[in-house]
């Protein structure tokens, strides 16, 4: 690219480890200071400056690597442990302190005597999150933010989703940080027994509710309150509207510079990214830029090429992770010609239209194409109505006048298991582990039930199209529309949109692609403030959105939508009782009725993008 320009690596590095920053409390939080060096000492002068503040260990390898990347290239880079973990003083709080912290950090940055003009901040989903907190509070210096897969509400999703808990990513998530909390660190006996309840963790995820108290996580009682506050705090209240755990409280005060976002379809944060791109872009005037791929949440995602069980193809994979942000933060923060500012603002990577076969690796071949857009979401969108039919079509054609319900049986004692999804596994396998997967129960490594299709299932009401005549590209955030009623107080319903394959040699039965799934809580079905159970028996209008998808149906393939009333453990099982959540003991069956007739047609709403000329 003619007048290209860029960051080289010109230094060598010096690390200042172990480095206290005190907070307004009294506070010590402690940071690895990596600086450009030459013949091992650290070189003079004011230089541009990255901060990372984690949970996850300043120590770890990755965290190191950054910083010798970038202090061999001209920047300054910071890692701290937030307060309460590892190196740091003080308890840990799940997104509790972090816009105190983070603004008190930001402000110590900007009086070292190496510290620039100008400070960016970096990470990934709790490090995203960290950002967000101290952005709102204007620090000085701040100047450019790497956002990378990060929530925007941890209660509308992540950690809770239509009003049910997102119930085996906060467990996981909380034995997990319980594991390497002080508290285990320090007592080889308590780490011991949380490291076996984690080898057991399919087997505790089978039994729900987990009981306070019941469990190795008693043993550090702070991660075993934060598990149950997220599982118990149903109604939208203040102990949720907190800069860290919701910013979309506060994207008024968000301060208007330039942001690169990054997220994947199969990723933890896919909608709460797109929210953010999309209202910020409203809000501001400079640049946001935005890349949507198809790798899961964390790791080495930018040269993955799969996620789950599928595989995109080798053009699925990016230049690494740290090649990326130098770019971005060269441009930015530099003012070095990068090519940046002349890419379109949006890089997104839709899949599909691969060979449906299984690769070298055993995967299903689904490939895409990274394509360059103007916006989002895209202005050609063309949303189009395909209606739930009773004969189980799903077609633009509206259902008969006197369609008869749909009726089937919910059994919480008997749930619809989770089969891949918008997730990661944090490590661990068993009952959740993220990205696409053939439908299948017993697909998941910690559910040994029989390798049957979901569809068999009688309470899993499974909709298609025809066979496409030509391919179908949905890119957008799905709707799913249903007039439904129940026999009980409160349940659920599900929906999930399915890319289904013809039967081919490696896949004899077809192969059923999971691309997004949501779920409604009916307590919340008006609002998430406030609980209201249902009359029995009456029919209630209601509405889920999906996670966003970018897909080409080949021709050939079906457009797929699944109605159900669970789907565990990635959520909590509702006991249809109506008691207080995740404090119940009993369980009821529900019969639920699906209508599907001309005046209370139930459909979903497809962001159908119109063929390229």
């Amino acid at each position: 690219m003619p007048g290209f320009e860029g960051s080289f690596q010109q230094y060598d590095c010096v690390a200042d480890t172990h480095h206290g920053v005190s907070m307004r409390d009294g506070s010590v939080l402690y940071a690895d200071v990596y600086r450009p060096a030459l013949s091992g000492q650290a070189v003079e002068g004011k230089w541009p400056v990255l901060l990372e503040r984690t949970p996850y260990n300043k120590d770890r390898l990755s965290y190191s690597v950054s910083g010798r990347y970038f202090a061999k290239r001209g920047y300054v880079y910071v890692v701290q442990d937030v307060r309460g973990r590892w190196s740091s003083d003080g308890d840990f709080a799940f997104l509790r302190n972090e816009a105190d912290d983070g603004e008190d950090t930001m402000t110590w940055l900007a009086s070292q005597p190496w510290c620039g003009d100008r400070i960016g901040t970096v990470g990934i989903s709790y490090t995203t999150a960290t950002q967000q907190a101290l952005a709102i509070r204007h620090p000085e210096k701040l100047a450019t933010q790497v956002l990378f897969d990060g929530a925007y509400n941890y209660f509308r999703q992540t950690m809770r989703h239509g009003g049910a808990c997102e119930y085996a990513i906060a467990f996981q998530y909380s034995v997990s940080m319980a594991r390497t909390g002080k508290q285990a660190v320090a007592n080889p006996r308590i780490r011991a027994q949380l490291d076996e309840m984690w080898k057991d963790l399919p087997k505790w995820l089978r039994h729900q509710p987990l009981r306070q108290g019941a469990s190795p996580l008693r043993l550090t009682p702070d991660y075993e309150q934060w598990f149950f506050d997220m599982l118990t705090k149903s109604d939208y209240e203040d102990w949720w509207k907190t800069p860290d755990l919701a910013i979309e409280e506060y994207i008024d005060d968000y301060p208007d510079i330039p942001l690169l976002f990054e997220t994947s379809w199969y990723g933890h944060h896919i909608t709460a990214t797109l929210w953010k791109y999309e209202q910020l872009k409203k809000r501001h005037k400079t640049p946001k830029k935005l890349i949507i791929g198809t790798w899961l949440h964390g790791g080495d995602m930018f040269v993955q090429t799969w996620a789950g069980d599928v595989d995109f193809g080798s053009a699925a994979a990016l230049e690494d992770n740290n090649s990326l942000r130098l770019r971005w933060l060269d441009h930015q923060m530099k003012g070095m010609t990068t090519g940046l500012d002349e890419e379109a603002p949006v890089q997104l990577f839709v899949m599909g239209g691969g060979s449906g076969r299984k690769d070298a690796m055993g995967r299903l071949s689904h490939g895409g194409r990274w394509r360059d857009e103007q916006e989002w979401p895209l202005a050609r969108t063309r949303m189009t109505t395909f209606h739930l039919n009773p004969d189980g079509r799903l077609a633009e054609q509206a259902p008969p006048e006197d369609a008869a319900p749909i009726t089937y049986d919910f059994d919480p004692a008997n749930p619809v298991p989770t089969v891949g999804g918008n997730f990661t596994n944090y490590g661990t396998t068993g009952f959740l582990e993220g990205g696409g997967y053939n439908q299948n129960s017993g697909t998941m490594s910690g559910d040994h039930s029989p390798d049957l299709p979901l569809a068999v299932r009688p309470d899993v009401i499974v909709f298609r199209t025809d066979p496409l005549e030509d391919g179908v590209e949905v890119t957008g955030v799905v709707t799913c529309t249903l007039f439904v009623s129940s026999s009980a107080p409160d349940t659920d319903f599900t929906v999930k949109l399915i890319d289904e394959y013809p039967p081919n040699e490696d896949y004899p039965n077809g192969y059923a692609l999971n691309l997004g799934d949501s779920i409604l809580r009916m307590r919340y079905r008006d609002g998430y403030d406030r609980a209201e159970m249902m009359t029995p028996g009456e029919v209630y209008e209601v509405q889920l959105r999906l996670q966003a998808t970018s897909n080409f149906f080949a021709a050939g393939h079906r457009i797929r939508i699944d109605i159900s009333s669970s789907n565990s453990p990635h959520y909590d099982v509702n006991p249809n009782t109506g008691e207080p959540l995740g404090l119940n003991r009993c369980q009821q069956v529900a019969r639920q009725s699906l209508y599907v007739d001309r005046v209370r047609s139930s459909h979903v709403d497809l962001p159908i993008i119109p063929p390229e000329a």
